[in-house]
């Protein structure tokens, strides 16, 4: 019943798509040329990549509200700029940091059995605090070169944080689809004590997961900074309701156990394409918040409504 149901949203999702792609291309034919799609898809990458992080957790029924402030926190740009440090090893760093930070979140929901909601919600208010601390609230510029072509660099027509992320997405998939822990990730969220009793570590899985999501939304990061040039302590805000929004707007089941990557594809592709479309039609950025707000509202109701209906129909079998 359950594939049945993932095959109808796989294929609605991707119907939607295309139905909002020659909506905005009516409304405006400059919606449909290779070089706004290619902005479009510039656009999302920091969705995107973060969202496969996010992906991972909400398939075990979590969430991960510390995603906007840790793309804000990665650090880099300190690094960098008012140290000195090389440019990989400043990456490396970061990137160490971030995924610290995800081990911490997932080792405080795993040991101390606390609401994902409430450690995540604490961790992003500590590390929002904190980047403005290392910062001292001053945005920090004048990042080296070879750093920025993250973030503004080309390979042929290609810009680079497109390549980079379809590189993340083809690594979470082979995780989701092709590894053992992406197995354990349904299973968990499935069904957290038949997990348990069939042998799967819930504590080492749940760890794993969020220092991922950790890991991803530090990648997401560092290609912000690399596109805007600045480090803004409050560079992330917001931006783990707009991931959480594509990758529930893909399908995934806020109840944990169910969902795609190929739809949270779809539902990165979707928030692009909206956002973009909406700005093409001078629509205002609060009312686009707004309009956001209602997708997010109306995917997880679905969602719910999909959920009560197959409680209905087991009980009925």
């Amino acid at each position: 019943m359950k594939s049945v149901i993932d095959k109808i949203k796989g294929r609605a999702i991707y119907a939607f798509l295309v139905l909002m792609v020659i909506f905005f291309t009516i409304i405006n034919p400059n919606f449909l040329t290779v070089k706004n799609l290619l902005n479009v898809a510039k656009q999302v990458s920091i969705f995107g990549i973060a969202s496969v992080g996010m992906t991972y957790v909400i398939l075990l029924g979590g969430i991960d509200l510390a995603t906007g402030s840790i793309i804000s926190f990665v650090n880099i740009a300190y690094f960098m700029v008012n140290i000195g440090m090389n440019v990989v090893l400043a990456v490396l760093l970061s990137l160490i940091i971030s995924t610290f930070i995800g081990f911490l979140n997932g080792i405080i929901i795993a040991e101390l059995r606390m609401p994902a909601l409430i450690v995540t919600f604490a961790s992003q208010t500590i590390f929002a605090g904190y980047a403005y601390i290392i910062c001292g609230g001053v945005p920090i510029s004048r990042m080296p070169e070879s750093f920025l072509k993250l973030g503004q660099g080309y390979v042929g027509p290609i810009p680079v944080p497109v390549i980079v992320m379809v590189v993340i997405f083809a690594i979470g998939t082979f995780i989701l689809n092709k590894t053992y822990f992406g197995r354990y990730f349904y299973a968990l969220g499935g069904n957290e004590e038949a997990a348990l009793l069939s042998g799967i570590k819930i504590k080492v899985v749940k760890c794993l997961v969020y220092s991922l999501s950790g890991l991803f939304a530090g990648i997401a990061g560092l290609v912000m900074l690399a596109r805007a040039n600045t480090a803004q302590p409050n560079a992330g805000v917001g931006y783990e309701f707009d991931v959480i929004t594509c990758v529930v707007l893909g399908g995934v089941s806020v109840n944990g156990g169910s969902g795609k990557m190929s739809n949270v594809i779809a539902g990165v592709l979707i928030i692009g394409v909206l956002s973009n479309g909406m700005v093409l039609m001078n629509i205002s950025s609060y009312m686009q918040m707004v309009i956001k707000g209602i997708i997010l509202l109306l995917a997880v109701g679905a969602d719910c409504i999909q959920q009560m209906n197959l409680q209905k129909t087991k009980a009925i079998a």
